[in-house]
């Protein structure tokens, strides 16, 4: 059994084959059973919350995330989320990896939304908002950047000065223009991609805010609670989403859209699944707002959990190797 650290699993899941591995799944799809979701207190802060999610293809994966989101950790230094994923050989149940779920996680996530935007966002999207200062920025600024001609990018956070320490970790890393952006409005009206990862419980990102022709990427907001964009952005943009039924159960910005009224339920245009299949082309016009808001599903963490496990199988070893370990 292959034991996948951090590092190892970074590497084991570079952007462009992790996003075609999500394009495969979601076109061939497999079993995946409702996630497991469950609050637990935290005493003295905002509860914390445990997933379970399992997700196989017959005869030949099978794979399960643990997972935890503790709000309460960014005051801690600590991530947000924390994960674990065990992945099983589908004939036999014999556990053939054990790979970090945060890292997993972080990866897929940003690469579901750059799967989106591959379909979404105009070919020629060059100025990228990051809203928020999590890991998941940087993931995400990486992996658009690898569907679109980025050349461009703003980080705006409640705090300026890790907003201002992410920018320079993601130009220092992808060789892109980034800055620390301090009016929000100001940013968003002059971006071509807005991508939000926030656990906000109020709108962040305002419909009157979005220039025609812009996309926007709705990664946080787990829960029916939580929103980081209003009733008129959505009223104003086409929506997609990552699973409908995710989506319209758990993603605060649409459960909450869908019961103010400011967007009906058909009017989601199409999941990942139809995009990815071509069951609904997307007919962009010049001064068409998209909006893609995901949620997460187990299919996602299957495809990046399966990359990683073979990429890192195939990769001969050096003789002493901290990041990929046989477990005995």
């Amino acid at each position: 059994m292959l034991q996948l650290d951090q590092d190892a699993t970074r590497a084991a899941l570079d952007w462009r084959p992790l996003i075609e591995a999500l394009r495969a799944m979601f076109r061939d799809g497999c079993e995946s059973p409702v996630r497991h979701h469950h609050d637990f207190a935290v005493p003295g802060e905002t509860d914390g919350t445990l997933l379970l999610m399992p997700a196989w293809v017959p005869g030949r994966y099978l794979g399960t995330k643990l997972a935890t989101v503790v709000p309460g950790n960014g005051a801690r230094g600590l991530p947000a989320v924390m994960a674990s994923y065990l992945l099983n050989d589908a004939r036999t149940g014999e556990m053939v990896a054990l790979i970090d779920g945060g890292e997993l996680t972080a990866r897929r996530t940003a690469a579901a939304s750059a799967l989106a935007a591959d379909y979404l966002a105009r070919a020629d999207a060059r100025h990228l908002v990051v809203v928020g200062t999590g890991r998941l920025s940087r993931n995400l600024a990486a992996a658009h950047a690898s569907v679109r001609p980025i050349s461009r990018i703003s980080v705006w956070g409640r705090d300026i000065e890790k907003a201002q320490a992410v920018a320079e970790d993601i130009s220092g890393e992808l060789g892109i223009l980034t800055q620390a952006a301090g009016d929000l409005e100001a940013a968003v009206r002059e971006a071509d991609i807005v991508s939000c990862a926030t656990l906000s419980e109020a709108p962040l990102v305002r419909g009157a805010w979005l220039q025609p022709g812009s996309h926007v990427d709705l990664v946080g907001a787990f829960k029916p609670t939580m929103r980081e964009s209003d009733d008129e952005a959505m009223a104003r943009a086409r929506v997609f989403v990552d699973t409908r039924e995710g989506a319209t159960t758990e993603a605060g910005d649409i459960v909450q859209a869908l019961a103010s009224g400011a967007l009906a339920e058909d009017g989601i245009e199409a999941d990942l699944f139809d995009l990815v299949r071509g069951t609904h082309p997307v007919l962009r016009q010049a001064e068409d707002i998209t909006l893609f808001k995901s949620v997460g599903a187990a299919l996602e963490d299957l495809a990046g959990a399966i990359l990683a496990f073979e990429t890192a199988s195939a990769t001969p070893e050096p003789a002493v190797s901290p990041r990929v370990l046989p477990v005995m």
